[in-house]
C-alpha cells in the first residue's frame, strides 16, 4: 500500500542521513513504479519529513532535521517562520532586514523574535567581514562560510597582516631549502629544477608541523599564501597530471611551487610612473600631457 511505501522510504532516508538519490530507492524497491515512487516523496515533502537538496551528482532527499523541529514545538507561527527563513540561509546567514522582506513582519516583532530564539540557543549572531556592523543569523550548530568569517586570514574581523606576513615568509624559506637541496644534488640542470619544485601539500605539511597557527590551516588557505608569492615575483607554479589517489591532488591534477630569486632589481626609473608611461615620447613641459599635470606622477610623489 501506499502508507507502507512511504514508511519504507522514510526508513531508508534515516540509514543514509547526508540524503538518497532516486537510483539509491530504484534499487531498493525495483517494484515500485515511477509514478508511485514519485507519489511517496511528494506525499514526504508536503508534511515535511524529507527535504530536497541538489549536488554534483543530481538531486538528493534528506530525512528533515527533526531536532530542530521538536525544539520549536510550543512556538508560534511568526518564531516558526523565522527560525525557518534562518535555516534557509544555511552557512552564509542572514541579515535582519532581509528576514524582514521574507516574512513581512515588523522589525520591532522580529528583533524580539531573533532575542528569543538566541536565548533558547536555536540561532546565533555571527559579525560578517564584509561591514564591521552587519551581524547575519544562522543555526546555533551550523559553522559559517569563510565569506562571514574571512576564514584563517580573520581575527574578530580584523585582518592579520602580521600573521599572513609570516606565513608568507615561511613558505618561501621552505620553497628556498627544496631549491638548495636540489642545488647540492650536482644533477643536471633539468633534475635540479624538477626536484627543487614542492606540492602544496608538503607545503601544508610543513607549515602544521611548525604550529605557528593558532587556527587549523588547510590547503586552499596556504595555495592562498602561495599564490602571494607568485604575485611577489618570488615563485612560480606548474599544475601536472597526478596518479589516482595521490597525496594532495585535486581532480587528477596536482600544484608544483618553486622558490625563484629576481634575474634583476628594478631601476629607479622603471619604478616612477614615467618608466611605465605609454605617452611617455608626448610628454612636454607646457604640452598637452606635461609632468606639471600628470596625476600619477603627482600620487607618487605624495603632492
Amino acid at each position: 500500500s501506499d502508507k507502507n511505501v512511504i514508511k519504507k522510504k522514510a526508513h531508508l532516508c534515516e540509514q543514509f542521513p547526508h540524503g538518497i538519490t532516486d537510483h539509491v530507492i530504484q534499487n531498493d524497491m525495483p517494484h515500485l513504479e515511477p509514478q508511485q515512487r514519485a507519489t511517496a516523496i511528494n506525499k514526504l515533502l508536503s508534511v515535511g519529513q524529507l527535504e530536497l537538496l541538489r549536488n554534483s551528482s543530481g538531486l538528493l532527499y534528506r530525512l528533515k532535521d527533526s531536532q530542530g523541529s521538536s525544539k520549536m514545538k510550543g512556538s508560534d507561527n511568526q518564531e516558526k517562520l523565522v527560525y525557518q527563513i534562518i535555516e534557509d540561509a544555511g552557512n552564509k546567514g542572514i541579515w535582519s532586514r532581509d528576514i524582514r522582506f521574507k516574512s513581512n513582519l515588523p522589525l520591532t516583532e522580529i528583533n524580539k523574535i531573533l532575542k528569543n530564539l538566541e536565548s533558547k540557543k536555536l540561532i546565533k549572531a555571527v559579525k560578517s567581514v564584509a561591514a564591521s556592523k552587519k551581524k547575519v543569523y544562522m543555526l546555533y550548530n551550523v559553522q559559517p562560510d569563510r565569506s562571514v568569517t574571512g576564514g584563517a586570514w580573520y581575527s574578530d574581523q580584523d585582518f592579520e597582516s602580521e600573521f599572513v606576513e609570516v606565513l608568507n615568509q615561511q613558505c618561501f624559506k621552505f620553497l628556498q631549502s627544496k631549491a638548495e637541496v636540489a642545488r647540492d644534488g650536482k644533477h643536471s640542470p633539468m633534475v635540479q629544477r624538477n626536484s627543487s619544485f614542492a606540492t602544496s601539500h608538503e607545503v601544508w605539511k610543513y607549515i602544521s608541523e611548525l604550529g605557528i597557527s593558532k587556527v587549523e590551516l588547510s590547503m586552499e588557505d596556504i595555495e592562498t599564501i602561495l599564490n602571494t608569492l607568485i604575485y611577489d615575483g618570488k615563485a612560480e607554479m606548474t599544475v601536472i597530471a597526478a596518479k589516482e589517489g595521490a597525496v594532495g591532488s585535486v581532480d587528477g591534477q596536482m600544484k608544483l611551487y618553486r622558490g625563484v630569486n629576481a634575474i634583476a632589481t628594478a631601476t629607479g626609473l622603471v619604478k616612477t610612473p614615467c618608466g611605465l608611461c605609454p605617452v611617455f615620447d608626448d610628454c612636454s613641459d607646457g604640452g598637452e600631457i606635461s609632468p606639471s599635470t600628470c596625476i600619477y606622477l603627482s600620487e607618487w610623489l605624495d603632492f
